[in-house]
């Protein structure tokens, strides 16, 4: 019995005291040389067709201001997450985007680099960000208190957002299982369906939020230049 249900996201295995829970993180990056050495498969053209269209994608978001390459760092944050948020669907494998530490190791970096360059170089528009085209003269202290709280709580959001629906589904799915002992064999296959029916939303949720992620990440670079 667990003494309490968080405990399942706890790291647990560990060998002389070390965690390898969060050996997990770099399981992904052991598929990726495959392709540089093997010839193309359909698995690396298909993966290929998705990072072409998301090159064009952040490229049309980040605008003509922003610089040439740009557009990779986004992509490898978007697979890095991805890799993660899949390999945490595989029973006895540490979900490491369900973490703060993860996440915010993500965002906060990021968003403290963009705000820095942004500061540096375009003071000017940065401050200009800070009130709103049209806004009354009265209300502008006021959207200058409101502006900057959203803009700091900006790394916050993002890695709590990952998180919390990376925790959701895979707390769903250990409160499902854990009734399964208990239950009558008709009721078990109703579940087993709702647990596969639950499997596949938390594959869509996967690939949604590592997208969501770098779509914002990409959008907050742009408002820097």
């Amino acid at each position: 019995m667990m003494t309490n249900l968080f405990s399942v996201f706890d790291p647990s295995t560990n060998i002389m005291n070390l965690s390898l829970n969060w050996l997990s993180t770099f399981i992904g990056l052991m598929m990726i040389p495959m392709m540089f050495w093997l010839m193309p498969s359909r698995y690396s053209v298909i993966w290929n067709s998705i990072l072409i269209t998301l090159h064009k994608e952040f490229k049309t978001l980040i605008g003509s201001t922003g610089f040439n390459g740009s557009t990779f760092i986004f992509i490898s944050l978007f697979s890095v997450i991805l890799f993660n948020n899949f390999l945490g669907l595989f029973p006895y494998i540490f979900t490491s985007s369900s973490h703060l530490v993860m996440t915010l190791t993500l965002a906060l970096p990021l968003w403290f680099s963009f705000m820095i360059y942004g500061w540096i170089n375009n003071t000017q528009h940065m401050f200009a960000h800070l009130v709103p085209q049209g806004t009354p003269a009265v209300l502008m202290p006021f959207m200058v208190c409101i502006e900057t709280i959203s803009n700091i709580i900006r790394p916050g959001t993002l890695a709590v957002r990952l998180a919390a629906n990376m925790i959701a589904g895979h707390l769903l799915l250990t409160l499902l299982g854990n009734t399964g002992p208990s239950l009558t064999s008709s009721i078990l296959m109703m579940l087993i369906i709702a647990q596969i029916a639950l499997l596949v939303l938390e594959s869509a949720v996967a690939m949604i939020q590592s997208y969501v992620f770098a779509v914002l990440a990409t959008l907050y670079s742009s408002e820097v230049n």
